[in-house]
């Protein structure tokens, strides 16, 4: 039986929104890979989709052009942090190398290394209590311009 990220498996990209603290979204094109049913994304400890991705982990994502235009529906998700050496990160790392093999089998590693980031990879898994108000994302505060596109901060 199909699991709910079952559509992303064809995708290489995904659209990644992830909620700033005021509530407002974030989107933002990271490449998936996936190891039977588990998928996972990387970014690094000084970006800002990490910053917001420590304080809320609640996430939507959807397959996407490279260029970060969707291309299906968005789907609820949860983004898990997968720690540093552990089995799980390996396993991250080893799965978005072979499907990605120039850019993250090469590129991200290496400028990640230069740039002296920390590599953070996450799982994502399907979001379990959507009729529960506590996992949803916070509305945009009073006076904010929702629905505009915000800039990845």
């Amino acid at each position: 039986m199909p699991g709910p990220l079952e559509p992303l498996r064809g995708a290489k990209t995904i659209l990644l929104t992830t909620y700033k603290r005021d509530g407002s979204a974030v989107a933002t094109p990271v490449s998936i890979a996936f190891d039977g049913d588990r998928a996972f994304f990387r970014s690094y400890d000084k970006a800002w989709k990490t910053k917001r991705l420590r304080a809320n982990p609640q996430v939507e994502v959807a397959p996407a052009t490279l260029r970060g235009r969707p291309t299906g529906p968005a789907i609820p998700a949860q983004a898990r942090l997968l720690e540093g050496a552990d089995a799980d990160a390996r396993l991250a790392a080893r799965a978005l190398a072979r499907r990605h093999r120039v850019l993250q089998a090469v590129l991200v590693p290496l400028s990640h290394r230069l740039m002296r980031y920390q590599t953070m990879h996450y799982e994502l898994e399907p979001r379990r209590d959507r009729g529960d108000r506590g996992d949803q994302p916070r509305p945009p505060a009073p006076g904010s311009a929702s629905g505009a596109a915000q800039p990845d901060q």
